[in-house]
């Protein structure tokens, strides 16, 4: 009986047009990552994402159709409001990498820019240990949205005119 009602649902969401989100495909076979840092979590999380679009991660910038090139990543936090007493209230985090893809003949594919995404979150200093913890959730959530906004944006990729 389940198999039915499965089998009857498949149908009728092909029936309608849909499909399951798929991997990206992207408009080059191979890129190079080049970083400054190779060894962070955010360039491990972006190898992975890559990998799995079934990007071939070339040895060496020579080797690639595409080299995209990390110019800086960072993690930022700033006060956003203080209490009558002078506490903090709310910190803004901020994550910003600076990016840029060329091919061998140094045609652009993503000119030189910089990504930024924010999040704004409530301090309370009687519960620090909480508050560390949702900082680096906070962090490791936008190291993931940034990571999906540069596959993104590579899929959409082609070489601009000089």
């Amino acid at each position: 009986m389940a198999t039915r009602l499965l089998l009857l649902l498949t149908l009728l969401l092909s029936a309608c047009g849909f499909h399951l989100r798929g991997q990206q495909g992207m408009p080059f076979a191979s890129l190079y990552i080049d970083s400054a840092n190779p060894g962070t979590p955010f360039i491990t999380e972006l190898r992975r994402d890559l990998e799995s679009s079934r990007v071939k991660l070339a040895g060496t910038a020579g080797e690639a159709e595409v080299v995209l090139n990390i110019v800086s990543e960072s993690p930022e936090k700033q006060i956003l409001t203080l209490g009558g007493s002078g506490r903090v209230n709310e910190f803004q985090l901020r994550y910003r990498v600076s990016l840029r893809a060329y091919d061998n003949q140094q045609r652009d594919w993503i000119a030189a820019e910089e990504m930024s995404l924010r999040r704004d979150y409530v301090y309370d200093d009687t519960k620090i240990l909480a508050k560390e913890a949702e900082e680096t959730m906070l962090y490791q959530s936008m190291r993931t949205d940034m990571v999906q906004q540069i596959i993104r944006r590579l899929s959409h990729a082609k070489p601009q005119a000089q």
